[in-house]
């Protein structure tokens, strides 16, 4: 796998910067689509896309240097690097936490728009891990199985080990929650629960695939990773947000 797909004078195009527009491009022209036939407007979309992702950017890197603090601490000249090094748990609570607070000004329903948006970010994310896969990062455990990939000119994963390939079953779990997302929305559920699935979906879906990460690098609390630990707080979140919307529907407060 390559990551500097071309270079044109001084400029090159790495493989992760593109699989990550082409996230954002794909989830934003699936919402909009979308937002047409619940009736929202589309407008706020982007606004939302610009503020989503902005502030996922900032949280997602901010949440990386919490975890390699000890080495910041060491060599500070490491917070000048912004070209690499993102937390997706860190993304997900940026961005979301963005569009609240951008819902809230415009007093609109931040639920229903994050109910819009949920699967459109489990399709960036599919996206996204694909360029994981071209730079070599978020790589998994070596491994003497048939099922393997091994990098021979990565910046980030050890070359010449043969490797789990996490970010291909990443891709395709997060792809395969988009679908799953989009059938469930088509039932018309109430309010929140398709925020509430996805927070669900990815946090378990996270948690395993942790066990079969390589890059140790990302800190830990206590045996968990760092994301496993977060993705206990971001499932008990969605199962509460489900409990929630279940009250609703019956009509309950």
């Amino acid at each position: 796998m390559h990551n500097d797909l071309f270079s044109i004078g001084g400029f090159t195009l790495h493989g992760y910067g593109l699989m990550i527009g082409i996230g954002i491009a794909a989830a934003y022209f699936t919402a909009e689509y979308r937002a047409n036939k619940a009736g929202l407007e589309p407008d706020h979309l982007f606004y939302l896309l610009i503020l989503g992702a902005g502030g996922g950017l900032f949280c997602a890197k901010l949440l990386y240097y919490i975890t390699i603090f000890d080495e910041i601490r060491n060599n500070p000249r490491l917070l000048l690097d912004i070209s690499a090094g993102f937390v997706v748990y860190g993304g997900i609570i940026g961005g979301i936490g963005a569009g609240f607070i951008y819902c809230r000004i415009k007093k609109i329903s931040a639920i229903r728009y994050l109910d819009l948006v949920a699967p459109s970010i489990a399709l960036a994310q599919g996206f996204g891990r694909i360029g994981c896969l071209l730079a070599g990062c978020c790589y998994g455990r070596e491994t003497s199985g048939p099922f393997s990939i091994t990098f021979q000119s990565s910046q980030f994963a050890p070359n010449g080990i043969p490797l789990l390939p996490t970010q291909i079953v990443s891709s395709v779990f997060d792809f395969a929650n988009c679908f799953v997302l989009l059938a469930l929305a088509r039932k018309n559920p109430p309010a929140g629960r398709i925020s509430a699935f996805y927070l669900i979906f990815y946090s378990l879906g996270r948690f395993v695939i942790e066990f079969y990460r390589g890059d140790l690098i990302r800190g830990s609390v206590g045996s968990l990773s760092t994301s496993q630990f977060i993705s206990l707080f971001v499932s008990l979140a969605g199962f509460i947000l489900l409990w929630k919307s279940g009250r609703k529907k019956n009509g309950l407060s």
